[in-house]
């Protein structure tokens, strides 16, 4: 699927992101990790966090990126990768 969307270099957008298993309370179980994460990209590919609130199985975000970049896509994939990777494996199962 394509998604439409606005790429405005150095603008500031607001994200929802969810878990694909929203019965599961992982993001304010291992808040630590996803801290760690948006850390870890944000010192690799700078942004600006204007909001971020964590609930049980999804997250809303504020960001501002920096001028001539409009590229949020993949601070987004390096996030969930990096939160995913680091999950304590339970049973074989994330």
């Amino acid at each position: 699927m394509r998604y439409r969307r606005a790429n405005v270099e150095g603008g500031t957008y607001f994200f929802t992101v969810n878990l694909a298993e929203r019965h599961l309370h992982l993001l304010v179980e291992n808040v630590d990790l996803l801290r760690d994460a948006v850390r870890a990209v944000k010192q690799r590919h700078p942004f600006y966090i204007d909001a971020f609130v964590v609930l049980p199985d999804h997250l809303h975000a504020i960001w501002t990126l920096p001028e001539h970049d409009a590229n949020f896509a993949t601070r987004w994939m390096l996030i969930k990768g990096q939160f995913s990777r680091r999950m304590p494996k339970k049973g074989g199962h994330f």
